[in-house]
């Protein structure tokens, strides 16, 4: 039987293309940090890696970024970060947003899953 933890908190969103320099919002519903990041993709990316960077309401999370690897990649690649760190704590309201650098080629979404640590 699985189990359901009760102090989490998942949000997603959708980037439309990773291999576009750009980036998407969601806003945070509860009050806690950042503990995981996954981005999984439709398609393979090409030429080079896209590098996924983090902002809390504009304010850089160095330790939440993380690299979309475009060797080996293909539709259903997951790509994680996963920290320990209390330091991307949230609170209701809070803007969290995905920058892509678009560093790699080929018109490719990536679904992102956001774990928040109650």
């Amino acid at each position: 039987m699985a189990s359901i933890d009760l102090r989490k908190a998942f949000l997603t969103v959708t980037m439309d293309d990773v291999s576009t320099a750009g980036s998407v919002f969601v806003a945070s519903p509860v009050r806690g940090w950042i503990e995981r990041i996954d981005s999984v993709i439709d398609g393979a990316i090409a030429t080079a890696d896209a590098a996924i960077t983090v902002e809390l309401d504009g304010t850089a999370q160095s330790h939440l970024a993380f690299t979309i690897a475009n060797s080996g990649s293909a539709a259903g690649t997951v790509d994680s970060i996963e920290t320990a760190e209390a330091s991307a704590g949230v609170i209701p309201g809070t803007a969290i947003e995905l920058i892509t650098d678009g560093g790699s080629t080929n018109t490719v979404a990536a679904t992102f899953t956001i774990t928040i640590r109650i």
